[in-house]
């Protein structure tokens, strides 16, 4: 089983900055993709950003040039630096990562979510 405790939300003016941290720990043998993604409520749960294990990434066009994700392996954890936020970036976010078991098995798990709500 593998648990992902996200952190970093919360309330910010239009133009600020937050950071999302999500760290993965349990019992696997590989931590693949780990990835972005935001909801808001009623709607579908969209892609912000990826990154595979190797460092490449892949963003929405509506987060290109304003979002950056990454990783520190050591720590099994993925960011997302997240500047220039527009009211339109209020969602809830959630980490969401693929890993290989020891079975070589890949599996996706998600985090539980955290709100970042930006003010206009």
């Amino acid at each position: 089983q593998v648990q992902l405790v996200e952190s970093g939300g919360g309330l910010v003016q239009a133009g600020g900055s937050l950071r999302l941290s999500c760290a993965a720990s349990g019992r696997f043998n590989r931590l693949n993709v780990m990835a972005w993604y935001r909801q808001a409520p009623g709607k579908q749960r969209d892609l912000v950003a990826t990154i595979t294990s190797s460092g490449s990434t892949d963003y929405a066009a509506s987060v290109t040039g304003r979002f950056t994700i990454s990783r520190d392996n050591a720590k099994n954890t993925a960011y997302l630096q997240m500047n220039s936020l527009k009211p339109e970036d209020t969602d809830v976010y959630y980490c969401k990562v693929v890993v290989t078991t020891s079975d070589y098995v890949n599996n996706n798990y998600w985090g539980q979510g955290t709100q970042v709500t930006v003010s206009s």
